[in-house]
This record gives C-alpha cells, sequence and structure tokens, in this order.
C-alpha cells in the first residue's frame, strides 16, 4: 500500500485529475443538463435522445482523424500536450456560443449543430489526453492514474448535472437562467488550460509515424499482430457491447426522473451531494480491486456490478404505479438509484481504462485508444438514439429490466477472452 500512496502524491497525478475533469465537462454539457434545458423548453423526449445520439457521433468516429494527432505536432507543448491546448480554447468558445441560445420544439436546428461540434472538440480532447495519459504512465501507476482521470471526470459530470440542473431549477427562487448556466460551465473549461501548461511531458518520446499513411495503417496492423486475428475482433466486440446496458440507462434517466415528478433540485442535489462520495469511493475502491485481483477479474466485477446499479431504476419504476397521481416515488429510492449508478461506474471506469490502457503501443497510442474509445461509444451513440421511443412502447421497467439483461453478451466474451480463472498478469500497483 506504501507504493500505491507514492504514487497518488506527484503531480502527475495532479494534472490527470484535472485533465480528466477537463475532459468530463464537455461531454456532460451536451448530455444531462442538455437534455433537462430541452425538456423545460417543451421538447419532447424522442426528440431528446436523437439529438443527443447526434452530438455523441464524434466520440464513436474519432478514431477518423485521431491519426492527425499521432503524425503532426504542434509548434507548443509537444505532441500530447499541445493537441490538448488547441481543443480546449476550441471547446471554451463553442460552449460559450451554445450559451446565448433559446432552443424550442421548433427550433433545435442551432442547438444540434453546437451539440455536434461541442461533441467533435471534446472528442479530439480525449484523444489527446487518453494519448497523454497512456504515454505519461508506468505500469506501476496505471490504476492510480485510471482512478485519478476518472474521479476528475465524475466531478465534472456531478458538476454539470448536479449544480447545474440545481442552479438553473425554475422551481427555486432566484434561479439561474441555463445561458448563465453555460456561460459558468466555459469558464470552468479554463482549468484545463492550466493543467495542460503544468503537465509534465512523457519521459519516453516515442518517435512520430513518418507519414499520414503510415498513421493511418500501423496502429490496426501492430494491434492484430500482437493479439492475433481473431482474439483482437472479440477484444474489439467487447468493447463495443461492454457498457451497453450503462448506457441505455444514461440515455434516459434524467427525463425519467423528471417525468416522474421529481424536481431538477433534488435530481442535482443528490447527484452534487452524495453522488460526489460515490464517486470518490468507486474511483478508489476500483484502483484498489485492480491492484488485488488484476485486469481480467476486475472486468468481471465491474460488468456485474454495473447491472446491479440499474435495479434501483427498475424499482422506480414499479414504485410509480403506488405513489398517488402526480407525486414523485420514495426520494429514498432516487438516492439509492443514482448513488449505486455512480458508485459502480466510477469502479468500471477505473478497471475498463487500465484494460484499454494495456492494449496501446505508445507509438500509436492516440488512434489506437481512439479506435478502442470510439467502438465503445458507438454503442451509446447508435443504441442511445432510439431509446427514448423504445422505453415509450415498453414502459419503463420493461426498459429497464432489459438494460439489465444487456450485460449478458458481455459476460460471455468474457469467458473466451478473460476467465476468471485464467492465470493472467496482475495489474502491479503492490
Amino acid at each position: 500500500m506504501k507504493s500505491l500512496l507514492q504514487v497518488f502524491q506527484s503531480r502527475k497525478m495532479a494534472a490527470l485529475l484535472v485533465l480528466g475533469f477537463a475532459s468530463g465537462l464537455p461531454s456532460q454539457i451536451i448530455d444531462a443538463p442538455l437534455k433537462a434545458w430541452l425538456s423545460t423548453a417543451n421538447v419532447g423526449v424522442p426528440a431528446i435522445t436523437q439529438l443527443s445520439a447526434l452530438a455523441m457521433l464524434p466520440y464513436a468516429w474519432k478514431f477518423v482523424w485521431s491519426p492527425l494527432l499521432d503524425k503532426y505536432v504542434p509548434p507548443f507543448l509537444g505532441r500530447r500536450r499541445g493537441w490538448l491546448l488547441v481543443t480546449q480554447i476550441a471547446l471554451i468558445f463553442t460552449i460559450g456560443l451554445m450559451a446565448i441560445q433559446q432552443p424550442s420544439a421548433n427550433n433545435l436546428q442551432v442547438i444540434t449543430i453546437l451539440a455536434v461540434t461541442i461533441g467533435f472538440f471534446s472528442a479530439s480532447q480525449d484523444i489527446a489526453s487518453d494519448a497523454y495519459r497512456t504515454d505519461v504512465l508506468e505500469e506501476l501507476e496505471m490504476g492510480a492514474g485510471a482512478a485519478l482521470f476518472t474521479f476528475g471526470f465524475r466531478i465534472a459530470m456531478l458538476l454539470a448535472s448536479g449544480w447545474a440542473l440545481i442552479a438553473a431549477d425554475p422551481t427555486r427562487s432566484g434561479h439561474l437562467s441555463w445561458q448563465a448556466v453555460y456561460l459558468i460551465l466555459a469558464g470552468l473549461m479554463s482549468l484545463g488550460l492550466i493543467a495542460t501548461l503544468l503537465a509534465p511531458q512523457p519521459i519516453a518520446q516515442e518517435s512520430t509515424p513518418p507519414s499520414l499513411l503510415a498513421a493511418i495503417v500501423l496502429p490496426f496492423q501492430d494491434f492484430f499482430q500482437r493479439r492475433g486475428i481473431v482474439n483482437g475482433i472479440l477484444v474489439l466486440l467487447l468493447i463495443v457491447i461492454y457498457k451497453i446496458g450503462d448506457y441505455m440507462v444514461k440515455g434516459v434517466a434524467t427525463p425519467f426522473l423528471l417525468e416522474i415528478h421529481f424536481t431538477q433540485t433534488q435530481i442535482g442535489t443528490i447527484q452534487g451531494g452524495l453522488g460526489i462520495v460515490a464517486t470518490i469511493l468507486g474511483a478508489f475502491v476500483g484502483a484498489i480491486v485492480l491492484n488485488k485481483i488484476g485486469i481480467n477479474r476486475a472486468l468481471w466485477v465491474s460488468i456485474g456490478l454495473l447491472s446491479i446499479g440499474i435495479i434501483p431504476y427498475w424499482l422506480l419504476a414499479q414504485s410509480v404505479q403506488l405513489a398517488p397521481v402526480g407525486q414523485s416515488p420514495s426520494e429514498a429510492l432516487l438516492i439509492l438509484a443514482i448513488n449505486s449508478e455512480y458508485f459502480f461506474a466510477g469502479m468500471e471506469a477505473t478497471a475498463f481504462i487500465a484494460f484499454l490502457m494495456s492494449l496501446c503501443n505508445r507509438q500509436f497510442s492516440a488512434t489506437q485508444y481512439a479506435l478502442f474509445t470510439s467502438l465503445m461509444l458507438s454503442g451509446k451513440s447508435f443504441i442511445v438514439a432510439p431509446m427514448g421511443s423504445i422505453a415509450k412502447q415498453i414502459g419503463w421497467s420493461n426498459f429497464f429490466l432489459l438494460s439489465i439483461l444487456a450485460a449478458v453478451p458481455g459476460l460471455i466474451l468474457l469467458t473466451f477472452l478473460a476467465p476468471w480463472n485464467s492465470k493472467a498478469e496482475k495489474n502491479s500497483l503492490q
């Protein structure tokens, strides 16, 4: 444990914490708060989920332009930090533009364009930050680095989906407009600029690919040479389906909770209060579990717990039938649903980030990690789009049961790729 604590106490880890925050903030800005903003503007759930899916498309396709970030080096701060600075400045500008909009059910074009643009620059920032994290962390530091990056990401999520909902809640006296909330969120992106400027350079400076064509071809060739064709394809399939159930729930959670008569203040207070504690515990428990049982078993534990975390949402959907008309179900169930989701998602993210980093060759880390996360988020982009309509057709209770069952294909793949009793190497945070 002593060496684990020493790993956490470094300038590198402090930078990863803030870069995780800067990575999480724009991705959440076009998620929960935008959904709530559109809901209060009387935009329907199907339209909201479709817009959200479009905004997430850049995350699914970021591998297309990731070779550019492997091949070309900005004339300042090096290959990874230079691209971080460029994307963070672009995000501050586009989020600021979002802040001056007035959305309505009949005028979603500009909001959609800005949401997709924010998604593009956010995905590009993720390419650079994921590559930086992969390049700068030694094997001993992977679990701690993944935990702190996840912690920063989740803090941004809590701020955007917690504080933002409370601040803009129209039922509260003195609430802020959504425009003011978005301006504040744009200003908070400046924290990422500071972290980028102060972050240490990776010690091992890998050479850039000799050409743009090589930057496109070599990362894929390298991956399949190391993993084998069949094993490589199965690994990529696992990445696609691993979190589908979690994404299904996240795609509709905010509209669902508002529909069953919880207020923005109730949701935001729980997310921004106990949710912070759940996030901290989840991320760091995930690092400890990863250290104790290794990446393979940590993946098994994570996917199982993610499914368990959906059960309180199913209970909420069931309890709606018992609540008086026009009143919300028990707030205790709301607390359980949000905090179990945040705790288990924090654990899962630590394990999965370490898993993805372990698949990368540092020379091509931007392209390879972007490919992996693009595949992972393709589930979010293409699965989430029809989720609002499906939930309306089959009912909320059946929808959450379907989300729980979505973990089964991932568990089947793990039996082939990472059997529980295999003698795979442990993560070396010892």
